[in-house]
């Protein structure tokens, strides 16, 4: 079991208050919570305002499930780099007999594992997975490459938290670059410095940093430090409920990682370039209603135009 981190007094005060509020709802289980008419409508309004700003992207819109064929998690690493995050679909596939042995174990909140068999699916790690084996089955790219937005699809994060903040199930906006290298970090820079005036635009106080993901062990940590050595990852940061700055955006540059698990080609028969944004919604409603207060009616006008324009 992955070690749940304990909420700070500050991130204590503020899921109460949240739960007091109506805005969270708990389910007993620490990073999974219900949400709020006004919740979801603030997360809505948010990704509206990301559509939006991505206009002049003219991205293609894909939308997938929040499961992802095992197959395809096996093929690009995941596992290797991320085996305490990831999320297996398990199921029943046996006799009555068995099923009644499991129904008794489960009816006394013991371990009924046994009885459950692993299916083809995982739960989606990150929004762009399921893109870039689509991009793939098409052929060689179109020249100039592809962007592809896939949505605010729910992901999934097996990381136990009593940082409200810290979800175990949330909705990731990104949008997804496949091109040539060139194309594709001067895409994601560019989005960097776009999203950085965007939150600031709703009054959060966004600063970006270099960042590296969660890699697990010491391969782990030799790998973070070469990816914060090659500024592959940026971060913007917001002050939520601390004590340091939450992540509520990230810029992943995957160089040719993806293009070559999945034989992504440019229009020269180049192996392609990948990077991807990705807004976390429940953080940035978060770090809004910690900023401006847990009523959106009371908050400014210019950031209640930007997420509701008339």
């Amino acid at each position: 079991m992955p070690e749940f981190r304990p909420g700070t007094p500050d991130q204590d005060a503020y899921l109460e208050e949240l739960v007091a509020a109506g805005l969270l709802v708990r389910t007993g289980v620490h990073g999974v919570y219900g949400r709020s008419g006004t919740f979801e409508k603030v997360r809505n309004g948010f990704d509206e305002l990301v559509t939006r700003t991505a206009i002049p992207d003219e991205a293609e819109a894909l939308r997938f499930p929040p499961v992802l064929p095992r197959h395809n998690l096996e093929s690009t690493g995941y596992l290797k780099s991320f085996p305490h995050l990831a999320g297996t679909v398990f199921s029943f596939e046996g006799t009555e007999g068995q099923a009644a042995q499991m129904f008794e174990a489960a009816s006394k909140h013991e371990d009924w594992s046994e009885h459950q068999h692993q299916t083809d699916l995982v739960l989606m790690p990150a929004a762009c997975y399921p893109v870039y084996p689509a991009v793939a089955a098409r052929g060689p790219l179109p020249e100039g490459g592809v962007t592809v937005d896939p949505g605010g699809a729910y992901v999934f994060r097996h990381e136990p938290s009593g940082d409200p903040a810290r979800l175990q199930m949330f909705h990731m906006r990104e949008l997804v670059r496949v091109a040539e290298p060139e194309t594709v970090a001067t895409w994601r820079d560019a989005w960097r410095d776009r999203a950085i005036d965007l939150l600031r635009g709703l009054g959060l106080d966004a600063n970006f940093d270099v960042a590296t993901d969660p890699f697990f062990g010491r391969r782990g940590r030799m790998m973070a430090a070469s990816q914060k050595e090659q500024e592959l990852k940026f971060e913007i940061l917001v002050q939520i409920a601390g004590p340091e700055p939450t992540a509520v955006a990230s810029f992943n540059y995957h160089q040719d990682h993806f293009a070559s698990v999945y034989g992504i080609e440019t229009s020269t028969g180049e192996v392609a370039h990948t990077a991807c944004l990705g807004f976390g919604h429940e953080r940035i409603v978060l770090a809004l209603l910690k900023t401006h207060g847990l009523d959106p009616q009371a908050w400014p006008e210019d950031v209640r135009e930007q997420l509701w324009p008339a």
